[in-house]
């Protein structure tokens, strides 16, 4: 970010890539408003950061009101809104013959739906400074399905679009980054419940790199100088194929 005191919203923010990405970003000196469910790890977060640098905002990305209000808040109490990392995200994997249709629902729901009002949020926002930058972070199953995976990579191949439909559609102030990580070490994979998508992962996660790799990334993305879009990054453990 280019601009002075930038003030940034970190969804997903209370584990793994989203918690490393506000500690970063807050770390740089950018003010982070560390958004997600879990409150308790907010407000643990928000203790560990420089003091005012981390702010705690209790949020769930399916409400679109809620996000809308979030970030409309944000705007009035600091005059300014400069980055949304929409990180939030769920993981629970299966067959599709497994046919558990609730746990894809909820899939789309976090991760393409909370991606939309993300964005639907802030870029009246970003409109009217005229700039912004919108960070997407994805995944390597935007460019590669694999079995027990097809609902989670058909929603981050709709977040890998819409982020690419957002930055061929936006102004030249406004910036667009998709960050597209292989397997870090997080939560995510605590989120399936099919026996053989748990399987799957103990072998598939057994290199994983940590969340810290992916904030990085999004440090570098956002750190450019103005006239610098970077518009895809791909993460990944070099164990990783």
């Amino acid at each position: 970010m280019t601009n002075e005191n930038p003030v940034a919203i970190v969804t997903g923010a209370s584990s793994g890539i989203g918690r490393a990405v506000a500690t970063r970003l807050a770390a740089d000196g950018t003010t982070v408003v560390a958004a997600a469910r879990r409150a308790d790890r907010l407000a643990e977060l928000a203790a560990s950061a420089p003091a005012g640098r981390i702010e705690p905002c209790e949020l769930d990305v399916t409400d679109h009101a809620g996000v809308r209000a979030a970030v409309d808040d944000v705007v009035a109490r600091h005059d300014r809104v400069d980055l949304l990392v929409a990180n939030a995200g769920v993981m629970p994997l299966s067959r599709l013959d497994a046919g558990l249709v609730e746990e894809w629902d909820r899939m789309i729901d976090v991760n393409v739906r909370g991606l939309l009002y993300g964005i639907d949020a802030v870029l009246p926002h970003f409109t009217r400074a005229g700039s912004g930058h919108v960070v997407t972070v994805a995944s390597v199953g935007a460019y590669a399905v694999s079995p027990t995976a097809a609902v989670y990579c058909g929603t981050k191949f709709a977040a890998w679009a819409i982020t690419e439909g957002l930055r061929q559609e936006s102004p030249p102030g406004i910036r667009v980054t998709t960050v597209s990580p292989g397997v870090v070490t997080s939560e995510l994979a605590e989120g399936i419940s099919d026996p053989l998508a748990q399987a799957a992962m103990t072998t598939y996660r057994a290199h994983a790199i940590g969340p810290e790799a992916i904030a990085d990334a999004v440090a570098y993305a956002v750190s450019q100088p103005a006239e610098v879009d970077v518009n895809e990054i791909v993460v990944r453990p070099v164990r990783q194929r």
